[in-house]
């Protein structure tokens, strides 16, 4: 959480992945004002009350809450949510929202829901890490997130630019995590 000092740089304040009770699936709080869990579990009880009753299944939706700009996205049984300050650029949230969206998307292949992504919560939060590191927003092509979390070079379909046909020791980071999740399951039975 990094103090940004140029205003007119663009910052995200939070992202939000709520499920259709909105309850807490992933989030990144970037602002030094939501410190405690109970303050942002109050902040994303009051955004979803504030939204659950619009349809922004089509396209995305932007309202004001409490002086900041939410800009909102429903997929499925998830609500994709992305705020700023009340004088940020819409349309720059919105990239960003959008980014955000179709690069999870990406990753679950076409299967967003609320299981798909607790199983998959590393990447997730992986493409929620490389589309803004404390407020400030670093990529919003889906593409290229979706590539980085796995990290494949462009038109690679290995892990980290490799011929895994090649090398089948290269194993992709949710296959390393499912691995070592193993091992220490393994470890605790013993």
């Amino acid at each position: 959480m990094t103090e940004i000092v140029d205003p007119t740089i663009p910052v995200v304040k939070n992202m939000l992945l709520l499920d259709a009770e909105g309850k807490r699936v992933a989030v990144k709080y970037f602002t030094t004002d939501m410190t405690s869990v109970a303050a942002q579990a109050n902040y994303e009880k009051n955004v979803f009350a504030k939204t659950a009753r619009t349809n922004a299944r089509g396209e995305a939706e932007i309202t004001m809450f409490d002086d900041v700009v939410v800009v909102y996205k429903f997929l499925g049984d998830l609500m994709f949510y992305v705020t700023g300050d009340q004088d940020e650029n819409e349309v720059v949230l919105y990239s960003v929202l959008q980014g955000f969206y179709e690069s999870i998307n990406l990753l679950l292949r076409n299967a967003v829901e609320k299981k798909t992504v607790l199983e998959n919560l590393d990447l997730v939060l992986l493409a929620m890490d490389e589309i803004v590191d404390g407020g400030l927003i670093l990529e919003t092509d889906a593409g290229v997130v979706a590539s980085r979390v796995t990290m494949r070079q462009d038109g690679d379909d290995s892990p980290m630019g490799a011929d895994s046909a090649n090398n089948p020791g290269l194993v992709t980071l949710s296959q390393a995590f499912g691995s070592i999740k193993d091992q220490v399951a393994r470890s605790l039975l013993k």
